[in-house]
């Protein structure tokens, strides 16, 4: 039974890490109302998995993708400061469905934001400094619980002017390193503390993985002829769910 949990929450994070519906948000909603245990650490290894999967995706484009390397960057560095600084606060205070429903919806508004203003024109080379970083700012939002790292850095990369699936590429890119870092830190914990048995934790990372291709391969596709109205929908819809179950 704990290997089919694990199996599980390593689906969710690898299909919620990418679509743009908050892959922490659903962690903590299968750990409320499925009662399947599961902590900051261990949600953060997973992560590796994920990350496994953007190298696996990305392979062929790794090295125009180095021709991006400061554009990343300028995107990690606020997403970096603001996970040392807040990390603690964030799993103390803010990882209840409470919180995970409130930034569902707030954080539904950027992608109706991009949606309606974004040009949708350009791709990766065209995307400056500057934007990179406003990119960066939306990535160090992506703490909060419900927000979604790739919805709040893909509507962030649509009203920099980038196409949808060149925002959803980008936002992958540049969300690795953070996702690799974490991983590596709250790895390294898990080895120390030994909080969770390596067989289990491999079999997380895997299904991870797994998971985690499926979503960017079905993603990038999908946003070349679609919007993010379907996911904000959802987004909707799961978060009045949610305060329905707890205040009925």
């Amino acid at each position: 039974m704990e290997m089919l949990k694990i199996i599980f929450l390593g689906m969710v994070q690898g299909l919620t890490e990418f679509l743009p519906i908050s892959s922490t948000g659903h962690l903590i909603l299968a750990e409320k109302f499925f009662h399947i245990t599961s902590s900051l650490s261990f949600d953060a290894f997973m992560h590796l998995g994920s990350f496994l999967a953007i190298l696996i995706y990305f392979w062929n484009e790794l090295k125009e993708i180095w021709g991006y390397k400061w554009l990343v960057f300028v995107a990690i560095l606020p997403g970096g400061i603001a996970g040392l600084l807040l990390e603690h606060i964030v799993d103390t205070y803010l990882r209840t469905p409470q919180m995970v429903a409130f930034f569902l919806l707030i954080m539904s508004i950027p992608m109706i934001l991009g949606e309606k203003f974004g040009k949708k024109t350009k791709d990766i080379k065209e995307l400056s400094i500057k934007e990179a970083g406003f990119i960066g700012v939306a990535q160090a939002l992506a703490l909060l619980p419900g927000t979604s790292r790739s919805g709040i850095t893909i509507s962030a990369g649509l009203l920099t002017g980038l196409k949808r699936d060149i925002a959803a590429k980008f936002s992958f890119i540049a969300g690795a390193p953070l996702i690799l870092g974490a991983g590596l830190y709250e790895g390294i914990k898990l080895v120390k503390h030994h909080t969770i048995p390596y067989d289990l934790a491999f079999v997380g990372f895997l299904s991870a993985a797994i998971w985690s291709f499926i979503a960017i391969a079905i993603l990038i596709p999908f946003l070349k002829k679609h919007s993010l109205y379907s996911f904000v929908v959802y987004r909707i819809l799961l978060a009045s769910l949610i305060f329905l179950l707890l205040y009925k």
